[in-house]
């Protein structure tokens, strides 16, 4: 399997790309909700390969994977809160 670049040639993030094109993603995502056993099974998808990578690491690539890995989290909150705030009509107090 060739390598996925993070990253395209303007240096924007492609993760979210990708992402979309995971079939547990996209099944989840069919119907627009999110259930708590469609959260608790992508925790275990991501509890599975954090076990699979984490020991393979170095003290400094572990570090640098947990800085990557805590940005990446930050990043896709303040999107989707983005998101819904851009979503959101703008409302106006009429009194």
């Amino acid at each position: 399997m060739a390598r996925q670049s993070w990253l395209d040639e303007a240096k924007n993030p492609l993760i979210d790309q990708y992402t979309r094109q995971l079939g547990a993603f996209i099944e989840t995502m069919s119907d627009g909700k999110v259930d708590h056993v469609e959260l608790a099974a992508q925790e275990k998808r991501l509890v599975a390969h954090m076990q699979e990578i984490e020991p393979q690491l170095d003290d400094a690539q572990h570090a640098k994977v947990t800085q990557l890995l805590c940005d990446l989290t930050a990043y896709n909150i303040m999107h989707v809160l983005h998101s819904i705030q851009e979503a959101r009509p703008a409302l106006r107090f009429r009194g």
